[in-house]
């Protein structure tokens, strides 16, 4: 009995004294890494300029990370996007910076459209972004952390009037018997178009929403028709009437987001675009559609797109498709050796003239080259990846790779 209660004030003994050595021992914390990189916006509260729309609106600066001695490579990449979506693969503006490169700009432009179309922010509506710079490095013998830096700017946007509107209509003796509905553009859904023969009379312009009537009215309340310019509008309960004097084809155009309408006359019409080009002989194309020739092809048989002629305009074309790659569009579906030599939008040309291939970036806005020379049939676009929509506008020759 008395060996064991000397084993057991042994053993406490022990176990005190164990407890203290390893009381003593600090804990040694990893050191700490002197991270470098600062972030800074321009502003932290933008108004995007509608005078201005492809002037930088702000600009994000980094001072570069911290500095190392052995092979390591830092390379920079960017991100752009609504808080709350968390950089999402289909909701994120990415890229990656070239080398000493230290800021990033974006266009009022640029940040509208992403706005309407990409993240679905309603009309008129203030809305967050949260810009992110993260440097990584490569190679070396060791691993080294990134560094991670983000800000928050408020951007207020462009306003915008913005007509309620379930459907619009024309009506009124210029119509006829039954009043005709306007239906929507694809290249602008705030946008509704339609081209009709009308009589002499008085035309009205209808608008049903949420079962009431409104109509729209001139803003100077003036009912003489301003023949192929648009004239700024407003909505009233009581019927407001165009007067139109001569028989024959119009087109009639109501962009709610503009406030704006637009009534081309007969004499006023407006036309598709026309182009010349040779191939295996001369040839005058009326252009109403485009095909696709490049890699995105093998360059193989042309792609006919099947574009819509806009209502609004007859030289917006509207591809809706998943198609995506590289390509020219060509006026021309033959698969003979012309669709070599047809008459291509393309990307435009360099300043020296120089053929060049460039990537279209969803929701901005994009200068159309066009023409039959070697340069311009072998220039082209990439289409980027989720595209569904391209609007074509030959009137002003730009095109907008858009995802709905």
């Amino acid at each position: 009995m008395k060996i064991i209660n000397y084993l057991y004030k042994t053993l406490f003994f022990l176990s005190m004294v164990l407890c203290q050595l390893s009381c003593k021992q600090e804990i040694q914390d990893i050191p700490k890494v002197n991270e470098t990189m600062a972030l800074q916006p321009s502003s932290e509260n933008i108004t995007l300029d509608e005078v201005n729309l492809t002037k930088d609106i702000v600009t994000f600066n980094w001072k570069p990370a911290r500095a190392q001695l052995d092979d390591h490579l830092v390379s920079y990449s960017t991100m752009l996007d609504v808080v709350g979506n968390n950089f999402g693969t289909g909701t994120a503006i990415f890229n990656y910076e070239d080398d000493n490169v230290f800021s990033r700009s974006f266009t009022s432009e640029q940040l509208q459209n992403w706005a309407n179309e990409k993240w679905g922010i309603p009309a008129n509506k203030s809305f967050t972004l949260e810009f992110r710079v993260v440097a990584q490095w490569e190679g070396g013998a060791t691993f080294e952390a990134p560094e991670v830096r983000t800000v928050r700017i408020t951007v207020n946007p462009i306003k915008a009037v913005v007509f309620d509107a379930d459907k619009v209509f024309l009506s009124g003796s210029a119509v006829g018997g039954n009043k005709v509905e306007m239906p929507k553009t694809l290249e602008n859904l705030d946008q509704y178009a339609y081209v009709l023969n009308l009589q002499p009379g008085e035309l009205e312009i209808p608008v049903e929403f949420n079962g009431e009537t409104n109509y729209v009215v001139t803003s100077d309340g003036s009912t003489s028709l301003s023949d192929g310019n648009a004239v700024g509008i407003k909505m009233r309960e009581r019927v407001f009437s165009w007067k139109i004097e001569t028989a024959g084809e119009y087109r009639v155009v109501v962009n709610m987001q503009k406030a704006t309408a637009t009534i081309y006359s007969p004499t006023k019409m407006l036309a598709a675009k026309t182009v010349t080009w040779t191939g295996d002989q001369p040839y005058t194309t009326t252009v109403t559609d485009l095909w696709m020739h490049g890699s995105i092809n093998g360059w193989g048989t042309p792609v006919k797109m099947d574009c819509q002629v806009s209502l609004a305009d007859p030289q917006v074309l509207v591809y809706t498709g998943g198609k995506v790659g590289t390509t020219k569009f060509i006026v021309t579906g033959d698969n003979s050796n012309n669709k070599n030599l047809a008459y291509a939008f393309s990307a435009p040309l360099t300043s020296a003239g120089v053929a060049q291939t460039l990537t279209l970036t969803l929701g901005k806005v994009t200068e159309l080259g066009g023409g039959n020379s070697s340069a311009n049939r072998n220039s082209y676009f990439t289409i980027p990846a989720t595209t569904n929509v391209l609007i074509f506008d030959l009137r002003n020759m730009t095109i907008l790779a858009l995802k709905r």
